[in-house]
């Protein structure tokens, strides 16, 4: 796509040309189940009609309506986008495989760095109400995952004891 838009609509500025390109695209995108014909159809009759109720998207395009070289570059870049978006489509539960597996790198590196960390004032002053609570023999905690990981037991221990009764 990016190498088709470097050949295509050379006499426009480069602000004219990456405006109409925005639109384009996100024409296809908006329209996955239109033909690249049927959305060039409808861009150039909005267009036509803009000029004519004299309020156009884009001005500089009134000489480029009706030129076929126009109608081909855009053309040739509708297909272009569209082809993208379906390799996008077909690459999305590769993506979603990623992102997953990348989520899950994250947390194992956040229980690394916690368990080389010293638990907070926080987690030892929670940790002890909850052992005199439950009366519970204290552990001596050595990290913030150990903290947590006890933290957690107790409150699921219980937890559940309390839904049974």
């Amino acid at each position: 796509m990016y190498q088709v838009k470097n050949q295509i609509y050379l006499d426009m500025t480069k602000t004219q040309k990456s405006a109409l390109c925005n639109f384009l695209r996100a024409q296809v995108k908006k329209l996955p189940d239109i033909s690249v014909e049927d959305i060039l159809d409808k861009f150039l009759e909005d267009e036509r009609y803009y000029f004519e109720i004299n309020n156009p998207h884009f001005e500089f395009l009134e000489n480029y309506l009706d030129d076929n070289k126009f109608l081909d570059e855009t053309l040739l870049y509708l297909k272009e986008c569209r082809k993208y978006y379906d390799y996008r489509k077909k690459q999305e539960p590769i993506i979603q495989a990623q992102k997953e597996f990348e989520k899950k790198k994250r947390a194992f590196l956040r229980e690394v760095k916690m368990s080389k960390e010293q638990p907070t004032k926080k987690q030892l002053y929670y940790y002890d109400r909850l052992c005199k609570k439950y009366s519970i023999e204290k552990k001596e905690l050595t990290s913030k995952l150990e903290a947590r990981n006890e933290i957690e037991k107790i409150l699921n221990e219980h937890d559940c004891r309390n839904l049974n009764e």
